[in-house]
């Protein structure tokens, strides 16, 4: 399945830190601070990505704001520390941070039950059903398989309808003996908890982190960042360079994937985190409501070479390392978004990279430098390169599917008439879909958005469409199983059909009445 919301690790290249690092100190900070903004300005230079922009907290002070590059590339606006940015999955830490201050204050409990908090909301599994909790989905250990409802999700259906699907998914491993990551299993706990609080969810999440911590220039509203004039566009390669053509409304997601914010507000978070929930002498939301989700929930894996596990807790990534205890997320949107947020509490030290573009490791890469420079006073290898491998491997493995179409059969099979393809299919999980024709070609329509394809044959009853403009060469399969009348009685679409969820049964053709 092709995913544009695309699943990443975050803290990022395994390798943990050298054991012989020394501590953090303001002096040393100091002297990395300015090492670590050449080094930015290369990147962006070299254009491995259009624009940057980094916040740095270290013991309670924003010591590092700059932005770097360009907007969008082929216009001369710059990158500042206002500029505003898509999180993507950035976006989960920050939620986690909103619930808990709903449950600082005491409106809901990491574990109170979705039964008893929004009764309408059900999982397949009968035991999930009746015990899944809040923590549960925000440590991605419900049973939910992975990125289903991220599927469906730009075929225009509501967060509503999305959430309501999730009960038609087999789950992927028992109930709390896995992980898997969900976003919409993680929107639904926030936006019940946000809801049994007596607030919507971008109201939720201004009034309990946003507008305390002066983030003005934070949304968890797609609208919102649209009409920010200081925003970055969303970037992708083409033909070796990058390219702003693309476009992600992530509303229907919006507590796993929907968030921007700027540098300058995102540092604000960071020193909240470090102080465990304090700003500025006040205690804003309760440290132990804020520590229940900074500590290991789940395995999320395991290093086959050294058996060392790497942790989930509650919309964060939770690691061990040479430093201590490592708070991580990264976000990253097919259409053109990479971000990252990396904390070591116990050298009260964060840092946050924004960028925009997609697909790159460099966020990965410049936040593994500075600790480098900090620790080491040197980087030790050369962390964007590796990141970028990395990143890009889990890439090619996402296409990996589209492969199958990558070269034509030799010999195919003609095409029935297009007569045997046409008409109405449906499931309950995709909803209608259509096939017609135009101009002598066959298209598909998906969702309520009304999206329209284009079929492009492979062999016989198979075709093939390209279900994201960010990736042309990314093709999934079409298959039409054929009846004994010579016409479709189903088509299976691959890309949707990961759980099992993408088979749709030709509906029955109804005859208008005739007026009496």
């Amino acid at each position: 399945m092709f995913r544009r919301t695309f699943l990443v690790g975050a803290a990022g290249l395994a390798a943990p830190l050298p054991a012989a690092a020394q501590s953090s100190t303001p002096e040393k900070v100091a002297v990395a601070l300015p090492k670590l903004k050449d080094f930015a300005r290369q990147i962006t230079d070299k254009v491995q990505v259009p624009g940057l922009a980094i916040a740095i907290v270290h013991r309670d002070e924003v010591v590092f704001l700059e932005g770097f590059g360009l907007r969008q590339v082929g216009r001369p606006e710059a990158v500042d520390a206002d500029t505003v940015f898509q999180l993507a999955s950035l976006s989960k830490p920050l939620s986690s941070t909103v619930v808990a201050g709903l449950v600082s204050d005491n409106k809901v409990s990491w574990d109170s039950r979705l039964r008893d908090i929004d009764p309408g909301f059900t999982l397949q599994d009968e035991l999930a059903a009746a015990n899944v909790t809040v923590r549960d989905l925000f440590a991605h250990r419900s049973g939910l398989p992975g990125h289903v409802g991220d599927d469906i999700e730009e075929l225009g259906f509501s967060q509503g309808e999305i959430l309501h699907r999730l009960r038609m998914a087999k789950p992927a491993y028992g109930f709390r003996s896995g992980y898997s990551y969900s976003n919409f299993g993680l929107t639904e706990a926030a936006v019940a908890a946000a809801r049994i609080s007596g607030q919507g969810w971008e109201e939720a999440a201004e009034d309990k982190l946003y507008k305390p911590l002066g983030m003005a220039s934070t949304s968890s509203r797609y609208r919102d960042f649209l009409n920010r004039s200081n925003r970055a566009s969303l970037h992708v390669p083409v033909d070796g360079a990058w390219a702003s053509f693309t476009r992600r409304n992530p509303d229907a997601q919006s507590p796993a994937g929907g968030a921007s914010s700027s540098a300058r507000d995102l540092a604000q978070w960071l020193r909240l985190l470090l102080a465990g929930g304090r700003i500025d002498a006040r205690q804003l939301i309760a440290k132990e409501a804020l520590q229940q989700a900074l500590v290991p929930a789940i395995v999320r894996s395991v290093d086959p070479d050294t058996g060392a596990a790497s942790f989930y807790g509650l919309g964060w990534n939770i690691d061990y390392r040479a430093h201590g205890v490592e708070w991580s997320h990264a976000g990253a949107f097919s259409a053109g978004a990479r971000t990252l947020v990396r904390l070591i509490p116990g050298e009260q030290l964060g840092i946050v990279v924004l960028s925009n573009a997609f697909p790159t490791g460099v966020p990965e890469g410049v936040a593994a430098t500075f600790f480098d420079l900090v620790f080491e006073g040197r980087s030790t290898k050369d962390w964007v390169t590796m990141a970028n491998d990395v990143f890009q491997a889990g890439y090619a493995a996402m296409l990996k599917p589209s492969l199958a179409y990558a070269t034509e059969p030799a010999s195919p099979s003609a095409p029935l008439p297009p007569e045997a393809f046409l008409g109405d299919y449906g499931n309950d999980y995709v909803g209608d879909a259509k096939v017609t024709e135009s101009g002598g070609a066959l298209y598909l329509h998906l969702g309520p958005a009304g999206r329209r394809f284009l079929l492009s044959h492979f062999d016989r009853d198979v075709f093939t469409y390209t279900p994201m403009s960010e990736a042309p060469k990314a093709r999934s399969g079409v298959s039409f199983l054929i009846g004994p009348d010579g016409k479709a009685s189903e088509v299976t679409i691959e890309d949707l059909n990961d759980y099992g969820l993408g088979r749709l049964v030709r509906l029955p053709t109804t005859t208008p009445q005739q007026p009496r």
